[in-house]
Parts: C-alpha cells; sequence; structure tokens
C-alpha cells in the first residue's frame, strides 16, 4: 500500500508543477487577447469614422485605451506571478517578448493613427512614417531588453551593458503606450470629429509626441522599474489603505488618474537626467578648481 502510494505521488506532484508553469503563460495570453481587441477596436473605429458614426468611433476608441490598459496590468502580472511561484522559462520570456511587441508596439502604433493624425488632410505620409517609427522603436526597445537581461558585460566579446536590477534603459514600452491609451482615454472623440484648425494642431502635437516616445524607448535614459515599487513593504496597514484609494481612483476618475500616472512616469525619467546632469556640473567643477 505504501508503495503504491508513493509511486503514484510523483506524477500528481508533477501534474500540480505544469499547473502552475501555465499560470503566468495564461495572464501573457490575456495580455496578447487585450492588444488583439485593440487592434480590432481601432479598425473598427476608422470604419465607424467612414460611415460618419462619430459616437460609435468615440466608444470604440475609448474601449481599445481601456483594452491597453489591461494589457499593462496583466503584463505586471505574469511577472510576478512567475517569479513569486519559480516558474520562470525562457518559453515563458519568449512569449511576453511578442505579447508585449503586440501590445505596446502594434496597438498603440495603430491606434494613434486611427484615433488621431491619420485622418488629417496634408499629414497622411508623415502620419505613417511617425506611426512605422513608433513600431520600430518598440521592436529595438524590447530586442535590447532582452539581449541585456541574458548577455552580462563580464562575457567576452559582449557588448550588452551591465543590467541593474533598479532601473530600465530606455522608456520601457508599456510605458509609452499606456501614455498613448490614457491620452484617448481622456479624450477619444477622433480627430475628425474637431475643426480643421483644431485637427491640424491636434494632430501636429500627437506626431511630435509618438516621435518623443518613440525616441525615449531608445535612448539610454534610466526609468525606475515602478513594478517593483512596494513589493518589500511589510506593512499592510500602510499599503492596503493606499490601494483601495487608488483602486478607487481609478474606477471614479479613470480619465484623471490613467493620464496622470502615465504621464509622471514617463516624463520623471528625463527630469532625473537633468536633475543629475546639473547636479554633477558643480560638483565636477569644484574638482577641477582643487
Amino acid at each position: 500500500m505504501s508503495k503504491s502510494s508513493k509511486q503514484g505521488a510523483p506524477p500528481v506532484r508533477a501534474g500540480i508543477r505544469r499547473g502552475i508553469y501555465i499560470i503566468p503563460s495564461l495572464f501573457t495570453i490575456g495580455n496578447i487577447l487585450c492588444g488583439f481587441y485593440a487592434v480590432i477596436n481601432a479598425l473598427k473605429g476608422s470604419q465607424a469614422q467612414l460611415l460618419g458614426d462619430t459616437g460609435q468611433a468615440t466608444v470604440l476608441f475609448n474601449h481599445a485605451a481601456i483594452a491597453l490598459a489591461v494589457s499593462w496590468l496583466l503584463d505586471n502580472l505574469d511577472g510576478r506571478i512567475a517569479r513569486l511561484t519559480n516558474t520562470t522559462s525562457e518559453f515563458g520570456v519568449e512569449l511576453d517578448s511578442i505579447a508585449d511587441f503586440l501590445s505596446f508596439g502594434i496597438a498603440p502604433s495603430v491606434l494613434a493613427y486611427t484615433w488621431g493624425y491619420g485622418t488629417t488632410p496634408g499629414l497622411e505620409k508623415i502620419a505613417w512614417a511617425v506611426s512605422f517609427f513608433f513600431l520600430i522603436c518598440s521592436a529595438l526597445r524590447l530586442a535590447r531588453f532582452n539581449v541585456v537581461a541574458r548577455t552580462s558585460s563580464d562575457a567576452p566579446g559582449s557588448i550588452a551593458p551591465r543590467a541593474d536590477k533598479r532601473y530600465f534603459v530606455g522608456l520601457p514600452t508599456p510605458g509609452a503606450a499606456g501614455l498613448v491609451a490614457s491620452v484617448i482615454h481622456f479624450f477619444p472623440t477622433p480627430f475628425e470629429a474637431l475643426e480643421a484648425d483644431r485637427q491640424y494642431l491636434s494632430s501636429t502635437l500627437l506626431l511630435v509626441a509618438m516621435s518623443l516616445l518613440a525616441l525615449l524607448m531608445v535612448s539610454t535614459i534610466r526609468y525606475s522599474k515602478y513594478i517593483d515599487v512596494g513589493a518589500r513593504v511589510r506593512h499592510p496597514f500602510v499599503t492596503l489603505p493606499l490601494i483601495s484609494l487608488f483602486a478607487a481612483g481609478m474606477w471614479f476618475y479613470s480619465r484623471w488618474m490613467m493620464l496622470i500616472l502615465a504621464g509622471t512616469y514617463v516624463i520623471h525619467g528625463p527630469l532625473v537626467r537633468l536633475f543629475g546632469l546639473f547636479h554633477r556640473r558643480p560638483r565636477e567643477e569644484r574638482s577641477s578648481a582643487d
């Protein structure tokens, strides 16, 4: 009896282990689903604009922006769950990269084009080029992240910089896509419904913003790893009320919360770099004077 129970135990444990390994991948698949949903709604919103149904297009673009926000949440959860359950794998890393390219590369570039500057007369060519530029920079950003994560600078012949666990090198693709989604969620009405002057001005500003986001993704500006903020806090009486306030704010004031959080994260990297430059310059001047 005992021998048979011992022989039957390993398959059960192996099955449980395989089930645990599947859990992070399910969140990644949910990320892919949300990214695909955002692209489909962007295309349907563009069709609604052609039919003159601005109200339906506004609803579709807003749903697409919310889907990108859910993708950002699922992208954070799959990595954290994989680390907590010790189920990280090469397959999961590759699947996560593909999901990020769809949700945070293809989806925001298509959304910005269909919702914003793609329908502005006189900007058709540059609109297509800027969306493609954003897409390419997101692919380069993800490729560089994978190389840095896998290659040590101490390895012979390695050209990858040393990976710092406290920072990202360049704006993460979820941060760039999150700002695009937050702007669309804040003002989901497509640019085509605006007056000609306002449409041209808004499209120009969006083109500049998308170009800057693309450049930030491939830059060497350091961004803090926001997913680890509060991970080591051991005071539930402090963290739980903060989480409750955050959830309530997202529920009742999602437009403002998403825009403030995404904008603050995107801006804090260049601000920290500028502060470091100005803080370092007086120190260098004092050392040269000495």
